[in-house]
């Protein structure tokens, strides 16, 4: 649902991409003028989009909570990142910023 209890198909802010690989939109995304795009969607979007991802945001927890889920989720090529900040939060979590080593 869209805000405002619109249908998702109704609202001018959501395109739904249906069957199309999620690499083929993000390339195109890439392409046009405007804002950084921010992938949330769990390890299997992450491995599918891998080649497409300039940099990473990894917050750890000194907690354990549960299991945990992996980052990348299904088949990818291994790709190198490489640190350039990290931030610790006086609860204990740490954010650390990766960059695609080139």
């Amino acid at each position: 649902m869209g805000s405002g209890g619109e249908d998702a198909g109704e609202d001018p802010a959501v395109q739904i991409i249906g069957d199309r690989p999620p690499a083929e939109v993000v390339r195109e995304l890439k392409q046009q003028d405007g804002a950084d795009i921010w992938l949330v969607g769990g390890g299997k979007l992450a491995a599918a989009l891998l080649d497409e991802i300039d940099e990473l945001i990894v917050k750890r927890s000194p907690r354990v909570a549960c299991a945990g889920k992996p980052l990348f989720d299904g088949e990818f090529t291994p790709t190198a990142f490489v640190p350039v900040a990290t931030k610790e939060f006086a609860s204990g979590i740490t954010r650390t910023t990766y960059v695609r080593e080139r």
